[in-house]
């Protein structure tokens, strides 16, 4: 859970620690961090929301006659960063919701339309929805140029015990980084692709969560750097290798307790646990635009890797969507397995728990557990037991994103037209582009 901080707490560290600048952070519609940054002098007028900014040039934010956003800190997500500027100087952090200038959230913003989500939850009775991401990333060498190339600083393959290669030095060092600011890693390792990582820290509410992956990739990007190292989260960055995932574990809480676990349930899964999945299974499509929301995504989503591409569910296999893994009471959870770290992860868990939440609603089991690989299955087999893929494009995951009003509602009116938007001008670009696959294969005709 997210600690109480108060600004007396944040103006004693601004002195203890030397903090010259303070970096506001917000989120735009594509899960890219964006920030403002003050001098410390500004320091009051910080914590008192009273710093504005011009929303006309963010993404999906407002047009330009009604520009002027107000950033609101949350003080919980005070942190020092373990980095300063040129001269020496120490820049603080905080995570901040963006307001319209007559104080009301702005419904734009990714992370303001969470906390609406989750004010939803708490209405039907629940506590928390808690969430663990694994988001794993490549690490490319830098070039001269200080531009990434695609050459990898390792060849190593999944938990190899390399310990002195480029790769397993600066993955040290990210670990070392994000304990400094807060962070509790439980596991780091290398991946099955050259030059893959993957770095878990330990699961928490939602809001919390979201933020900390936001400053997760922060701190992977800038570390990566300093080792001369580039580190991407795009979703399939080699061709022919394992793409980044971002599998998201989900638990709902009431009162403390666990409402996915029932000891006498198949899998130790509580009927509650049961039709909150169902809600996922059924809206997948969906919200496969949110979590796979880019072009490159779909080039992850593909048979033959240990990404899903079909909407089913199990607890042993990893072929299906959501698997149910092996644990006890507190960690009874859902692990969704298709979204990939480009989501945007205040859009993708608002989608997630208004599917979910939906779900128990309409209190319906959902199909039965895969016991065999999907991919091996015969279309007919997966026609016969109700088994539908995954989108296989973006342009295929936006369509089923604007013939699921439920998933609208998840982000408000703003968010999914800007998404749409948004979408719809990146398949257009994409659509445009030629490529060398597509010379190398049609120059002779």
């Amino acid at each position: 859970m997210s600690k109480t901080i108060t600004a007396e707490d944040i103006k004693k560290s601004v002195k203890d620690n030397d903090v010259r600048f303070l970096r506001l952070a917000f989120t735009d519609i594509n899960g890219t961090s964006k920030a403002v940054e003050v001098p410390t002098s500004q320091l009051d007028k910080v914590l008192t929301n009273d710093i504005r900014f011009d929303g006309s040039s963010i993404d999906g934010f407002v047009r330009l006659e009604e520009s002027d956003m107000v950033l609101y800190p949350d003080f919980s997500t005070w942190a020092v960063l373990p980095w300063g500027d040129e001269k020496g100087g120490k820049i603080g952090r905080l995570v901040c919701s963006v307001h319209k200038t007559n104080g009301e959230p702005f419904e734009g913003d990714p992370r303001n339309n969470l906390k609406r989500v989750l004010k939803e939850m708490k209405e039907m009775g629940f506590t928390d929805f808690d969430i663990g991401f694994e988001a794993e990333f490549h690490l490319f060498k830098l070039g001269e140029d200080g531009n990434w190339t695609t050459e990898v600083p390792d060849h190593a393959s999944y938990f190899d015990m390399t310990s002195d290669d480029a790769g397993a030095r600066c993955r040290r060092d990210i670990v070392e980084t994000l304990e400094s600011i807060g962070f509790e890693v439980e596991a780091a390792h290398h991946e099955v692709g050259d030059g893959q990582q993957e770095i878990d820290f330990r699961f928490d509410d939602a809001l919390t969560t979201a933020d900390r992956v936001q400053t997760f990739k922060m701190v992977v990007r800038e570390v990566a750097r300093k080792h001369g190292l580039y580190a991407t989260f795009m979703a399939k960055p080699i061709e022919g290798q394992a793409g980044n995932g971002m599998h998201t574990n989900m638990s709902l809480f009431k009162d403390g307790k666990n409402v996915f676990y029932d000891k006498d349930g198949e899998f130790h899964l509580s009927d509650t646990a049961l039709y909150f999945l169902n809600g996922i299974l059924e809206h997948a499509r969906a919200i496969t635009a949110i979590g796979n929301p880019t072009v490159n995504s779909y080039k992850r989503l593909i048979p033959g890797f240990e990404a899903p591409v079909y909407i089913s569910w199990a607890s042993k296999n990893r072929s299906p969507l959501v698997r149910i893994p092996d644990a006890e009471e507190i960690n009874t959870r859902l692990e969704m397995r298709s979204a990939d770290p480009t989501a945007n992860p205040y859009l993708l868990l608002a989608a997630c728990l208004t599917a979910g939440l939906n779900g128990i609603k309409e209190a319906k089991k959902p199909m039965a557990p895969i016991t065999s690989n999907v991919f091996e299955m015969s279309e007919e087999e997966r026609a016969k037991r109700g088994i539908k893929p995954l989108p296989s494009t973006l342009h295929n995951a936006v369509k089923a994103f604007k013939a699921d009003p439920l998933i609208q509602e998840a982000l408000g009116e703003h968010l999914t037209q800007s998404f749409i938007d948004s979408k719809n001008l990146e398949w257009s670009k994409y659509t445009q582009s030629v490529s060398d696959w597509e010379r190398d294969r049609y120059m002779g005709y």
